[in-house]
């Protein structure tokens, strides 16, 4: 199929979308002339630097955004899908009296309204239910939330409530009665860590950053004083290299930043520990409910949580300190059992290995600053300026704190070229809200006709950008009809990924895209070989590169599964 559909304005019930083609990978390549030079030219396509990149390009900076693999494909995709203060965090300021820790809870509390009012679409405000095994226990919690609520003042967006048994088991009705005397009702937010990246990718785009995925930093080049005046860029696909030049570098890659602080400048410091927190997804039936579960009480002292997560139940997680790890990594057989114990400590399930539908980890970045073990360091950030490259990294932090992380960077690279700007992403809907509402999905079934689970799908996944995957439908019916049995995937899906969100290979649909690899394992392979080969005619790939596509993919998701004993 050729780049370029055109770009859709669909009219319905005062819904108006514009699909703007910004999102175009051989486009986006041909701005890397060797006579191009960028404001500032940033490392890592995460949250953190996806947001950079939009507030950069919001300003009027001219911004080239650069991720080694996919968009959000590490550490941004594999969180807990919260959008939370962190009540751990609140728990230990109170206890250590640590002013560190209770301004990142503060920040983090209101940011958490910020990133519910612009990206609708991927978004909503959970209630979370704390099990309570004895009175003076409940009294605790209620307390401590209710602290948790006062520190969020008019970004609050839910009270915590005292719960009898009777209306915490209407609530999660699996719950165990044993043991709970009461319940903490409270308020937090989750989130498509996944979709709220891509989102950003494009909300950058479409204020003009050109942002490329699957192209690798290698090495830099410095001027006469050692700042860095270039940048030497590779394709991790087809091999092709690009020579960039920018006034500012900006180091967004988390986890991995110490080994791009080390091309800049190899006499540095390393900064960053890295922790393991890995989670596992159960069948929706051991918790059928909207509600989530927080366990407040493990042997080692973490919280674990319990989550609706597409159709499924997610829990997690641990944090284990550990080395890098390259590439994607699942659950050991003794951290599915750790997570299973406390499951079934609180649920009337008998969740047992073979239940787990699929797993995943993720590396998170912790600041060296601190001793002690690494559930205990400050999930806070630091933006650290090497003097003598000016090399701009950006260090720790969290999911939910990325638009400040991205606000102060911007910043220091604004100190280091001699302008002043604002932030402005505080009141800037993402792509796929920004003519989002309820009656999107309305809109969208009686323009295709598609049943209740594509659509709904497809508008949790996209928000008003569904609404132009469903326009393709008139140019071509035959997109209409599901990939699989049993799978909400579509053609059209299928094609509008490939089109305008720069999916180069069948990991980055299956397993970023739509995110079937993190739910189900067993969907995942199944899913791998036709995708596949839509792929293969899709970028003209011979039969024995589609078979490479297809087997590794494979050989990835089954060594997954095979961490997970039987």
């Amino acid at each position: 199929m050729p780049f370029g559909l055109a770009p859709a304005v669909l009219v319905n019930k005062a819904i108006v979308v514009v699909l703007h083609l910004v999102m175009n990978r051989h486009q986006a390549l041909q701005h890397l002339t060797a006579d191009a030079c960028f404001d500032v030219c940033i490392i890592g396509g995460g949250a953190t630097g996806a947001g950079c990149a939009l507030d950069a390009a919001s300003r009027g900076h001219r911004v080239l955004l650069v991720e080694r693999e996919d968009f959000g494909a590490a550490t941004s995709s594999k969180s807990t899908k919260l959008i939370h203060g962190g009540v751990r965090y609140l728990e230990q300021a109170v206890k250590k009296l640590s002013l560190g820790q209770f301004k990142m809870v503060q920040k983090a509390l209101k940011e958490r309204r910020t990133l519910l009012k612009i990206a609708p679409h991927v978004t909503r405000p959970l209630q979370l239910l704390t099990p309570c095994r004895t009175w003076l226990e409940g009294a605790y919690y209620f307390v401590g939330l209710k602290l948790y609520d006062a520190i969020s003042g008019r970004t609050n967006i839910g009270g915590s409530e005292l719960l009898k048994q009777r209306k915490a088991l209407e609530r999660i009705p699996t719950l165990k009665k044993e043991n709970l005397y009461t319940a903490v009702l409270y308020y937090d937010g989750q989130l498509d860590d996944q979709r709220f990246n891509m989102a950003l990718v494009q909300t950058a785009a479409q204020q003009g950053a050109i942002c490329i995925n699957h192209l690798s930093a290698e090495s830099f080049e410095a001027g006469a004083k050692g700042a860095l005046t270039r940048v030497n860029l590779r394709c991790t696909l087809s091999g092709q290299t690009y020579t960039v030049q920018a006034k500012a570098f900006v180091n967004a890659t988390g986890p991995f930043a110490d080994a791009i602080r080390l091309k800049a400048n190899p006499k540095l410091d390393l900064r960053i520990r890295t922790s393991r927190g890995v989670h596992i997804v159960l069948p929706k039936q051991m918790m059928p409910s909207s509600q989530a579960l927080l366990i407040p009480k493990t042997r080692d002292g973490r919280l674990i949580f319990a989550i609706p997560y597409q159709k499924h139940l997610l829990v997690g997680t641990t944090d284990d300190e550990c080395a890098i790890l390259p590439n994607d990594f699942g659950p050991t057989a003794a951290e599915i059992s750790y997570l299973l114990e406390y499951v079934n400590d609180y649920l009337d399930v008998n969740a047992q290995p073979s239940d787990v539908l699929s797993g995943f980890g993720g590396l998170r970045p912790l600041i060296v600053a601190a001793k002690g073990q690494t559930k205990d360091l400050v999930r806070d950030h630091e933006v650290e300026i090497d003097p003598e490259s000016r090399l701009v990294s950006i260090l720790g932090g969290k999911w939910t704190t990325y638009r400040l992380m991205a606000a102060d960077t911007v910043d220091a690279v604004e100190r280091l070229l001699g302008k002043k700007g604002a932030c402005q992403t505080a009141n800037m809907p993402l792509v796929g809200s920004q003519n989002y509402s309820h009656t999107t999905a309305i809109a969208l079934q009686q323009q295709t006709g598609w049943d209740h689970e594509v659509i709904k799908h497809l508008d949790s996944k996209y928000g008003d950008q569904a609404l132009a995957i469903g326009q393709t439908l008139q140019q071509h019916p035959e997109w209409k009809e599901r990939l699989l049995p049993g799978m909400p995937y579509t053609l059209a899906e299928l094609y509008h990924v490939l089109e305008h969100e720069m999916a180069c290979t069948v990991k980055d649909v299956v397993g970023r895209r739509w995110g079937t690899q993190l739910a189900n394992w067993q969907q995942t392979l199944d899913l791998i070989p036709v995708v596949g080969g839509v792929l293969s005619e899709y970028f003209k790939w011979s039969e024995a590169q589609c078979q490479q596509h297809i087997d590794g993919y494979r050989s990835e998701v089954e060594a997954l599964m095979r961490l997970q004993p039987v």
